[in-house]
This record gives C-alpha cells, structure tokens and sequence, in this order.
C-alpha cells in the first residue's frame, strides 16, 4: 500500500485545498503539510526498496498484465524523493513569493497535481499509464505557466503546450504499434513479448518513442520549446519545472531503453549517444550567447540533459550509473539555481546581467549559495557535478568512446565560463547604477536555497553513498529479469 503514498498524497492536498479555494491561508498551509508528506512518504518507498529489492502492486487485485500495475526499483524510488524534496522546497519558496492573484487562482491546488503526475509516472508499470501520467503533467504545468495571464507567460505557454502536444502524439502512436505487435501494455509483459517482434519492426517503433521523450526531455534538436518558456513564469515555477520536468522524459528514456528496447543495442543507443553529444553543444552555445539570468540557466537544462542520456547512449553499469547519479546531482543543482535567480531579480529588480552588479559585496551570503550550485553545475572538485562527469568520462574512455568524452569535456569548460559570466556580470562588477530598494530577503526564500545548496555539498563532498546506490539502480536496470519477476511473479 506504501507505493501509493505518493500518488494519494498529492491528490488529496489538491482535493483539500478545491475545497478552501477561497482561504489562501489555509490552503498554505495544506500545502505546506502535503509537500512534507509527500517527502516522508517518498523515503518510506525509498527505504523499502533498498531493503527488499524491487516493489510491485496490483490495482484492485487485477493479476498483472491485466490490471494496473504499481512498481519500484531503485531507480525509480531515487527519483521520487528528489521530487518530492524539489516540491517541498517550492512549496517554501511560493509562500514567499507568490502573489495572491496566482493563489486565488488555484496556484497551489495546481502544483500538488503536477507533484501527483510525476509521481504517477515513476511509480507506473504500465506504458499507457505513462502516457496519463505524463498528460496530468502537461495540463497542471501548463495551468501553472500560463496562470497570471500575463503576455509574455501566455506566448511561452502556447510553445511549450504545442510541442509537448507533438510529442503526446508520438507517443501515442508508438503506444498504439506496441500493442498492435504485442498485445499488452504492461512494461514487464512488454520486455519478455518483444523479443518475438522483428528487430527491425523494434527499432522503427522505438524511433518513435525516442521522439516523444526526446521532446519531453529537450534534446537535440526537440529543445528549442524549453529556453523559450521557462524564464517566463514565476520563479517558484521555473525551479521546479528545471529541476523535474526535463528529467521525467530522460526518466522514461531509460526505463524503456534498459526495459523493452534493447534488441538492437548498436544503432538504438549509438543513436542516443549522438543525440547526447549534440545536445551538450548546442545548449552550452546557447547559454554562453545569452545575457540573461534565466535564459542561461534554460539553455544548461538542455546542455545537462546531454550528460544524462550519455550514460544511456553508452549502455554500460557503470555509464548508467553516472546518467543516475548525474540526475541526482543536476535535479538538486538546477532547482536551486532558479531559486537564487528569484532572490536577485528581487534585490536589483531585473534578471538582465548588464542591468545587475555588486551582489558581492551587498550580499555575500548570497554570493556563496550562487557560487556553491555554480561550481557544481560546471563540473569543478569537489562539488558533486564532478564525480557524475567523471563517472560518466571514465565509461565513455573504457568502452572507446572517445568523441563523446572530449564533448563532454568541452561542454564543462563552456558551462564554467558561462557561470563565471553569470558572476562577472551580477556579483562582482560594481552595479551600472543605484540599486532600488528593497526590503530584506524573506527567510522562506533564503532556507530552500541554503538547504539545496548544503545538499549539493554533501552529494559532492560524501560522494560514495550516492554513487554507490546509483550503481546499485543501474545493476537492476541491467538486469530487467528482476523488475519482470517482481511485476508478474506467478504469471511469469
């Protein structure tokens, strides 16, 4: 019953706070408490996992394939509680700084839905269920972007809705040719049932859903939607749509790539290999040309993206360990980022890096949360974006994969001289002109960011737990005969 937790809990802090939709108040407080408690629920699932191996229910008793199918791995019970503490530390950072128009207009009810949908997504067995999943995720986010109404939001909004829309019907589609070559939609049934499909009937279906979560994911060159939308809505938003969106889509890239397409290994993956290469590029070229806040982070999201499916590109333990520890080190990372880039534009009333300066000296606390997610995001020892790098640098090396590696490489050092950019121009030049004034920094928008930040300490300077558990999910997902025994069991 654990493994529902997280999908229930959310539901039910969306129902409550309908219900007191005209007691803001309250509804912070509902929030508040639901957030709390999706993250205690989440480590439950986590600790489960870790200590009797993969989890799986049966919805209503239905035996699977039929029924609906709950499960966790590692992999999964990993990515539900960096959701689920994103979403906490949204939650602390909206009561601060959203405004009570978005409130009145069902702000929090909305963000414990798209909380839910994410939820749902890591935890479904069921391919079609994913789909679900992922459309409660597109609706919610899309409320979420577009609420306020203002021109800017309502332009951005209209993009990231009408690519995402392509990318439902990719998947759709590719939903459709599984069943019609299978006959099941369970992921477990699917991965023992393709083997009987032509190979390269496989691979033209599983084209489709590289498109479909390609979109999702923001690769290349399926990214351009992201940089155009996420540095619009309000920056509670933008961290936790930076830190989780992107990843749900690289999330069910892997599961489906390690699960059900994996017949021919050479030109599926070496295809993702290239596509991680080019993403690298084109998103740190992006963000070195931009001379905003949030646009530079919005172009490292792709950029970092390329990072996480190299270790599937590469399809060893070892490379997909990076891919997963890499995602724990960037959710913590990315978020905060966006969290801190709210904190500026409210001290010098703008995200425009020739309109800011001297943060440095006004504010070096501040100074030290930027420079902490910064440094890490840039790949410097002995921050923890380091040891995903390495990690994913010393598989690319051992399995010869030269090209990728060198492009990783060149990508770090771009993205540390767009975040030493990102310093120059906000925090240690003197600022172009008088600052406006201001009133103190809420503390509810300083303590996620030094919580996050601290996090990112710990992941980079006590590494081992973190890789050693990332090794560990990456093992499991290497040997899908393990989630097929713990989803069928008996029908097997």
């Amino acid at each position: 019953m654990i493994l529902v937790w997280p999908i229930l809990i959310p539901l039910l802090s969306a129902a409550v706070s309908v219900l007191l939709w005209r007691r803001p108040r309250i509804q912070r407080i509902v929030a508040t408490l639901g957030a709390l408690c999706l993250l205690a629920a989440s480590v439950l699932v986590f600790a489960a996992v870790s200590r009797s191996g993969i989890i799986a229910i049966q919805v209503g008793n239905w035996p699977a394939p039929y029924g609906i199918t709950v499960v966790a791995d590692l992999f999964s019970a990993i990515m539900l509680v960096l959701s689920a503490s994103i979403g906490a530390a949204t939650v602390a950072y909206s009561l601060a700084t959203i405004d009570p128009g978005r409130e009145s207009g069902g702000f929090y009810p909305t963000l414990h839905v798209l909380l839910m949908g994410i939820s749902g997504a890591f935890l479904t067995g069921d391919i079609f269920n994913l789909f679900v999943w992922f459309e409660v995720m597109l609706t919610s986010s899309f409320v979420l972007m577009a609420l306020g109404g203002e021109r800017g939001q309502m332009g951005a909004a209209v993009k990231y809705v009408t690519l995402n829309l392509l990318s439902s019907g990719f998947f759709l589609t590719g939903i459709g040719a599984l069943y019609g070559m299978t006959g099941t939609l369970n992921m477990a049934d699917l991965a023992l049932r393709i083997a009987e499909v032509d190979p390269d009937r496989t691979t033209v279906v599983a084209m489709l859903f590289l498109a479909a979560f390609g979109i999702k994911a923001a690769v290349f060159p399926m990214f351009f939607w992201l940089p155009a939308s996420y540095h619009t809505p309000p920056f509670a938003v933008s961290a936790i749509f930076a830190g989780l969106l992107t990843k749900v889509g690289v999330y069910a890239m892997i599961r489906m790539f390690t699960l059900v397409f994996v017949a021919d290994v050479e030109r599926t993956h070496g295809m993702i290999l290239v596509i991680a290469g080019a993403t690298m590029l084109s998103g740190v070229l992006g963000a070195i040309a931009q001379n905003e806040f949030r646009r530079i982070l919005s172009f490292h999201i792709v950029s970092q993206i390329g990072y996480m499916i190299m270790g599937l590109g590469l399809y060893t333990p070892l490379a997909l360990a990076g891919s997963i520890f890499y995602l724990i080190h960037h959710i913590v990372v990315k978020a905060n980022l966006f969290l801190i880039s709210g904190i500026t534009h409210r001290i010098q009333g703008t995200n425009e890096l020739k309109s800011m300066g001297g943060l440095y000296r006004s504010h070096p606390g501040l100074a030290l949360l930027f420079l902490i997610p910064a440094l890490s995001l840039a790949g410097l020892p002995p921050f923890s974006g380091f040891f995903g790098k390495l990690t994913l640098a010393a598989s690319g090396l051992e399995t010869g994969r030269y090209a990728i590696v060198t492009i990783s490489l060149v990508a770090g050092l771009m993205t540390l001289m767009s975040m030493t950019k990102i310093w120059a121009e906000a925090f240690w030049k003197a600022p172009p002109g008088p600052l406006p004034s201001v009133e103190r920094t809420p503390r509810l928008m300083s303590w996620p960011v030094a919580a996050l930040a601290a996090a990112t300490l710990v992941i980079g300077l006590f590494a081992e737990p973190f890789v050693t558990v990332s090794l560990r999910a990456a093992e499991q997902l290497m040997e899908p005969a393990r989630y097929i025994e713990a989803v069928l069991g008996d029908e097997l």
